[in-house]
């Protein structure tokens, strides 16, 4: 089940991301991982135009993924962010009910584009961004500080 995230819900999403990255090996330093808002997911989505949605199930966390105003941009630009499934939740068709659901809010709250980055390790996810209409950029947009993420992408809402 797809829901808004609760304050009860971060140490349980904070687990699932650094669980993501440690069983696929991707690098944590210049990523979501080293992120300060990590273990404060819900007080960083607790703002106008920003959301955060987790998929419980049988009362336990299995993934989660938001958007919000693009980090250091003046444009109505929304970014998709921290978007990490366990590798039991793969495969179910929820990812691509997870961007639908984040998609939906963005148009709600007036973005204009959603951007988002991540790793060139991760091909499904970037199929799936495809799928929805994402495409590549030759540069990153706003200040996000993930260094580590050279794969930037677009779509216009």
């Amino acid at each position: 089940m797809i829901r808004a995230i609760q304050k009860e819900d971060n140490k349980q999403i904070a687990a699932v991301i650094r669980e993501v990255f440690i069983s696929d090996g991707f690098p944590k330093t210049g990523t979501a991982f080293a992120d300060t808002q990590l273990d404060f997911m819900f007080e960083t989505y607790d703002n106008p135009r920003a959301a955060y949605f987790v998929v419980e199930e049988n009362g336990k966390i299995i993934d989660g993924a938001g958007i919000s105003q693009l980090e250091s941009s003046k444009e109505n630009i929304c970014e998709l962010q921290k978007m990490y499934f366990l590798k039991g939740a793969r495969g179910k068709g929820l990812g691509l009910q997870m961007i639908e659901k984040c998609l939906a809010i963005a148009t709600e709250f007036g973005y204009s584009n959603c951007y988002l980055e991540t790793l060139p390790e991760m091909l499904v996810a970037q199929s799936l961004y495809k799928k929805v209409g994402f495409e590549y950029l030759c540069t990153p947009l706003g200040n996000t500080g993930h260094t580590t993420c050279p794969v930037w992408m677009i779509k216009q809402l």
